[in-house]
């Protein structure tokens, strides 16, 4: 797994993997990953902004930093460490996305006007029109439309009215019968993009599909998809039925959140969970041993409680093989947007 380290140092930022250390700086450029570290520090300052202000100050002002590194030095992570992250974690959507997701996070952090000219001079050569509707680890452009769209329906910022016309088309791609979806649903009604990490474009198009629900109902607008009026109510029962359907209403009745329900995967493809504790099993076990559990039928010994897994293929169909890593892995990136909708979810219960 890689791991990021930020460092005081100027224009610098240390990475490790698998016990191999290595960086990206000017002459070996990383645009997405500290962009994307940009995005996260800004967000982060605002969560901090009233509990810790001296903490968010901090965060903003390395936010500016690390993203002025991203933009002065371009490049993606992946062309310089290309033996350690690819073929699993190449930046195939490139670096422009982290940029334009970068840069949308810090006009919301600071409201610098200079990140909202550089969002309007370098927005369409980032890719802010680009037709992708996916939100993912790689790719980020579906959730910068999103959040640009709020600055221009709740704050009033004429300027990025275009962006409310990037998130609707974003938005028809996915609404089941619109004229121009291009989106697959499995016959039992789950979002279906592909066959590795699917859960991880159902999490997080359940979450950008809440979040736009929630700035057009601000608005008190609407999207309006090739003469079909799609209401925030419709886009917020997509979601929920995504969600709901993760959590165990669907063909199989099984839960794809470990640990939550009466049925869910047993034999998830993860180490820990997989090999016995040192309780059961005080010898130690060597790295190449480990795999010899990978075709075993038993359970899991150990149940990673609230892990979501990659999820069925298109037919809705899930074998629980621990060896089948793209439907049995579990990733933070599947997590982390449903923490979002299912907070949105219980906020709003009663209200859809």
């Amino acid at each position: 797994m890689l791991r990021r380290t930020i460092l005081a140092g100027r224009d610098q930022k240390i990475w490790t993997l698998q016990g191999v250390f290595t960086k990206v700086d000017k002459n070996s450029p990383g645009s997405d990953v500290a962009a994307e570290t940009a995005a996260a520090l800004a967000a982060a300052s605002l969560v901090f902004r009233r509990c810790d202000p001296t903490y968010a100050k901090l965060l903003v002002r390395r936010a500016i930093r690390v993203f002025q590194f991203a933009d002065k030095y371009r490049g993606a992570y992946s062309n310089g460490l290309k033996k350690y992250v690819c073929p699993f974690y190449c930046s195939y959507s490139g670096y422009e996305d982290e940029l334009l997701w970068g840069a949308a996070w810090l006009h919301k952090a600071t409201k610098n006007p200079t990140y909202l000219n550089y969002i309007q001079v370098n927005g369409q050569a980032l890719g802010a029109a680009q037709f992708d509707n996916i939100f993912g680890w790689d790719n980020k452009h579906a959730g910068a439309r999103i959040l640009l769209s709020k600055a221009f329906l709740v704050q009033k910022v004429q300027s990025l009215h275009d962006y409310k016309d990037h998130a609707d088309n974003f938005i028809c791609s996915l609404i089941p019968g619109a004229p121009f979806s291009s989106t697959q649903y499995t016959p039992g009604g789950l979002l279906f993009k592909m066959n590795d990490s699917n859960m991880q474009y159902v999490t997080s198009t359940s979450f950008l599909l809440l979040t736009y629900a929630k700035y057009l109902t601000y608005a008190r607008k609407i999207v309006n998809c090739g003469g079909t009026a799609v209401t925030p109510k419709r886009l917020r029962n997509i979601a929920k039925k995504q969600v709901d359907y993760l959590l165990g209403d669907n063909p199989l009745k099984m839960s794809y959140m470990v640990g939550y329900g009466p049925r869910y995967p047993q034999r998830i493809h993860h180490r820990g969970s997989s090999l016995p504790s040192i309780a059961a099993h005080p010898v130690k076990i060597q790295c190449s041993s480990g795999f010899s559990v990978m075709n075993s039928q038993s359970p899991n010994p150990n149940i990673l409680v609230g892990a979501i897994v990659g999820g069925p293929d298109q037919h809705d169909r899930f074998p629980d093989k621990r060896s089948d890593y793209e439907q049995s892995e579990p990733a933070t990136y599947m997590n982390s947007p449903l923490v979002g909708a299912l907070a949105y979810l219980a906020h709003s219960f009663g209200q859809l």
